[in-house]
């Protein structure tokens, strides 16, 4: 089978953990007998360099045309002072918004030779865990309206968290759905004690739960939420919440993995056509150096092999791959405890790629 994928590699460390999956995406290929066509395209800062945009028409193009997208990593100090329609984080919302994409899927496990790098109790750990957070993604306060004015107190500025019944009942319904092919539970994180915009939120999911009665679906408030992240992360399943609480959320979810560079996402909407990323940043402060952990952008070419693609043998073959690699206490910086040795990018994506052969 022939596929095209669209690279976006983006900033700081962005280019070399793309790579990174595109090596392993063709391990993959060769074992599977597919063929992967790669574009890749400008975004973020280094499209702003060039074009004094973002988000170019080209790349938008380009990602149209592909049947899956693969995004590095935007941002970095450089355009830090760039008004916020410019700057490179405004290209991950518009690309979003331009493919129709309002699901995010990220994945918090704890893999068995990583417990030693959870910061949890080590009982904690050792009961592990393996959650899915649902986190709409283009609604909320991050699309609402927003703007700055002057008044007696001096000045001011406002940020609008809005959300209608479709936008919360289509997150609500990838959550019940994915829950069927899991363990059946639903967690529902809202601020239904303050906000009214989570009293809607609550509401719906409720009309949507009463549609799947096999699934338990249970409300919890985002701050016992983040407690019990940190308490009790086995009792969830899969999390579904709003576009802010979910960013929060999904980051503390990675922490308590091991490391940030562990976590792939899928971003997906009513077609096969997805965006998948790695849910860390740009690390300039280590771009060039070669020593990114690329495993987070490796599971995310799994899932997009997954989710956009069909191919759940070829997806199962990398997360074995990463999990057998893991197993024999290959270790990039940010995962490896004291006294272990830590190896380097391209060499943690080679022991991936044998692994696959």
């Amino acid at each position: 089978m022939q596929h095209t994928i669209a690279l976006l590699p983006g900033d700081g460390i962005g280019p070399e953990i793309v790579q990174a999956a595109v090596d392993v995406l063709e391990a993959v290929a060769k074992k599977h007998r597919h063929t992967f066509a790669f574009q890749s395209y400008d975004i973020g800062g280094t499209a702003y360099d060039k074009t004094g945009h973002p988000l170019p028409e080209e790349t938008v193009a380009g990602c149209k045309a592909a049947d899956a997208v693969l995004l590095g990593a935007v941002g970095g100090p450089k355009w830090d002072t760039l008004p916020g329609h410019l700057r490179p984080e405004a290209a991950l919302l518009g690309i979003r918004a331009a493919l129709g994409l309002y699901a995010n899927l990220r994945p918090a496990k704890i893999y068995p030779a990583l417990k030693e790098a959870c910061p949890l109790r080590t009982d904690i750990a050792a009961a592990g865990f393996d959650i899915l957070i649902v986190r709409e993604l283009t609604g909320g306060i991050y699309f609402g309206e927003r703007g700055r004015g002057r008044g007696p107190g001096g000045e001011f500025a406002w940020d609008t968290e809005k959300y209608s019944w479709q936008e919360i009942g289509r997150i609500a319904e990838v959550a019940f759905r994915a829950a069927k092919s899991r363990k059946g539970k639903v967690t529902s994180i809202d601020k239904a004690n303050v906000l009214e915009s989570s009293r809607l939120w609550r509401e719906v999911v409720h009309e949507m739960a009463a549609l799947t009665p096999e699934i338990e679906c249970v409300d919890m408030l985002v701050d016992n939420a983040a407690m019990q992240l940190v308490r009790n992360p086995s009792q969830f399943d899969v999390i579904v919440t709003s576009n802010m609480f979910g960013d929060i959320l999904s980051d503390e979810a990675s922490q308590i993995t091991g490391s940030i560079g562990m976590l792939p996402s899928a971003s997906l909407g009513d077609g096969t056509r997805g965006l998948y990323e790695p849910i860390h940043g740009s690390a300039p402060d280590i771009a060039g150096k070669g020593i990114a952990n690329p495993l987070a952008t490796i599971l995310s070419a799994a899932m997009l092999l997954r989710h956009s693609l069909g191919l759940e043998a070829e997806a199962q073959t990398i997360e074995n791959a990463v999990e057998a690699v893991l197993a024999q206490g290959v270790r990039t910086g940010d995962i490896a405890v004291p006294g272990e040795t830590a190896v380097t990018c391209a060499e943690m994506t080679a022991a991936v790629c044998a692994a696959i052969a």
